[in-house]
C-alpha cells in the first residue's frame, strides 16, 4: 500500500478535555445530585472520560441518571462491532451517576462490581446509545443500581446491575 493510500484511508480523533480539577474541588461541598445537574448545565466540566468515550449526561434526578453516546468507527473492536467496552462503560457511568444522584454532600463512590449481559451487537448504523440507570436500594456503604443501554430504534442492546462503595470525600 503507497503512503498516499493508508493517509486517505487513516481516521483520526482529536480528543480535548477540561481541567477536572475545579470539578473535584467543589464535589464534597455539594449533594451528589447537585453536582450532576451542575455538569448538565455546563457549570462544572465534565470528566475527561466522557469526552474520550464520546459520551454526555444528559439526565440527572434522584436514583436515576441517563448517557447518550453516538458510536462510531473509532469504538470498533477488531471485528468490526462497537467494542462492549464502550457500552460497559456506559452502563457504568449511568450506574455510578444514579448512586451520586442519591448522596448527601460530602459523600463519593466508587464501583465495586458490575455485571453486564450483551444481548445485541452495536454498529455506527445502530444509531445513538441511551444508557439509562435506576437506583434500586441506596446505601450508606454499599449501593445497588440497574442499567440499560437502547440503540436508536429502542432496542435493548445491553443491561447491567452493580454495587458501588459509597464513603466520605473532603
Amino acid at each position: 500500500m503507497s503512503q498516499r493510500t493508508s493517509r486517505v484511508n487513516q481516521r483520526s480523533r482529536n480528543v480535548e478535555w477540561e481541567d477536572p480539577a475545579p470539578g473535584v474541588a467543589v464535589m464534597p461541598t455539594m449533594s451528589g445530585l447537585a453536582y450532576l445537574q451542575a455538569m448538565i448545565a455546563g457549570e462544572l466540566p465534565p470528566p475527561p472520560i466522557a469526552k474520550l468515550m464520546g459520551m454526555t449526561l444528559a439526565e440527572a434526578e434522584t436514583g436515576r441518571a441517563v448517557f447518550v453516546c453516538e458510536p462510531d468507527e473509532s469504538h470498533y473492536n477488531p471485528i468490526g462491532t462497537v467494542h462492549g467496552g464502550l457500552v460497559c462503560t456506559l452502563l457504568d457511568s449511568a450506574i455510578g451517576c444514579a448512586v451520586q444522584s442519591t448522596l448527601a454532600q460530602g459523600q463519593g463512590y466508587t464501583s465495586i462490581e458490575i455485571k453486564v449481559n450483551y444481548l445485541r451487537p452495536v454498529f455506527v448504523g445502530s444509531g445513538p446509545l441511551t444508557s439509562s440507570a435506576t437506583v434500586t436500594k441506596p446505601g450508606n456503604r454499599v449501593a445497588f443500581a440497574d442499567g440499560v443501554v437502547t440503540d436508536g430504534s429502542g432496542k435493548t442492546v445491553a443491561t447491567a446491575t452493580g454495587s458501588l462503595l459509597v464513603f466520605p470525600i473532603g
